[in-house]
């Protein structure tokens, strides 16, 4: 019973939210969104996840001094907080009649040619950008899609997630539990939306990013082997550049098209992995503040460094 009762409060919280940033314009959630970035600053480094950004960002950009890391990192929190606000207001502002006002494309014709051409997808992002902003425009633009993704703990806003997916034709996949439904939309000839940039654990195939192993699951390529699925790797990615009404435009990106048709060799599932997360490195490379930092992504280690290290010590 007090599960239920912290659930419907939470949600009472969010909807309060919610209501108060549809209330006002973007240009002062904006300003909202940078002033809770100041006062994250002043958490405590454990609460923040300071140190964990902070590595990272070292480790993914050698050479970087103090000043640039902390401006990373303060920006990163103010595109994470912008980004809660534009999921919100996109409903209202983001129709077919404005989508060109609105944002920008970049190598669509790959994109499209893939959607288009009658074989399975799986439409691959990474924790950067805005990657809801990029499922809602393919729902306008008539390609509905499943969003696989991990169920949220609290049911009410686990409902209201789903709720305004299916607004825009597309249907929510549970990542746990969900591949009956992954299976049959593949068999379908649909497409799967998912993120590619979580750690596997030991489990996973080790591939490069930003100059470090990092433990990738499989089931990407082996589902694009499997169902005979195009790979693309696409981004959202917030510009510079705003329009009169305070809203940001933004790049809808495809950035690299996979055909496991090419990858039929013994180390295939290797390469493919390595191919499709080289291209969200270079995706990230090009606004590195609006990756999240704070992320573990190379929590896994390789099991012959742990043997290595094991032997030094």
């Amino acid at each position: 019973m007090g599960r239920q009762l912290r659930y419907i409060a939470e949600y009472l919280v969010f909807r309060l939210a919610v209501c108060l940033v549809q209330a006002f314009p973007p240009s002062i959630c904006r300003a909202v969104a940078r002033w809770l970035a100041g006062f994250v600053r002043y958490l405590p480094r454990k609460i923040s996840r300071y140190n964990t950004a902070r590595d990272n960002i070292l480790a993914s950009f050698p050479g970087c001094d103090d000043e640039t890391v902390d401006r990373i990192i303060h920006e990163m929190w103010v595109h994470l907080f912008q980004m809660v606000t534009e999921i919100i207001h996109l409903p209202r502002k983001l129709r077919l009649s404005n989508l060109l006002d609105l944002i920008q494309f970049r190598n669509r014709t790959g994109a499209v040619a893939s959607l288009c051409s009658g074989r399975p997808v799986l439409m691959l992002g990474g924790h950067f950008g805005n990657w809801e902003m990029g499922v809602r425009i393919f729902g306008q633009l008539g390609f509905p899609m499943g969003v696989v993704g991990r169920n949220l703990d609290n049911p009410y806003l686990d409902r209201w997630m789903e709720t305004y997916r299916q607004a825009t034709g597309h249907r929510t996949i549970p990542k746990n539990g969900g591949a009956s439904q992954m299976t049959a939309m593949l068999e379908q000839n649909g497409v799967l939306a998912l993120l590619g940039d979580q750690d596997a654990g030991g489990s996973g195939v080790f591939v490069d990013f930003f100059g470090r192993p990092a433990s990738t699951h499989k089931s990407i390529a082996l589902l694009a082997i499997e169902y005979d699925a195009l790979i693309v790797v696409g981004y959202s990615r917030r510009l510079e550049q705003s329009l009169p009404n305070g809203w940001p435009r933004y790049e809808i990106g495809c950035e690299e098209v996979v055909d496991p048709r090419d990858y039929q060799t013994s180390d295939g599932i290797r390469e493919m992995t390595q191919r499709f997360t080289a291209a969200l490195q270079r995706a990230v490379a090009r606004s590195p503040e609006q990756y999240f930092w704070v992320h573990r992504r190379w929590k896994s280690q390789p099991r012959i460094r742990k043997k290595v290290a094991a032997k030094a010590a």
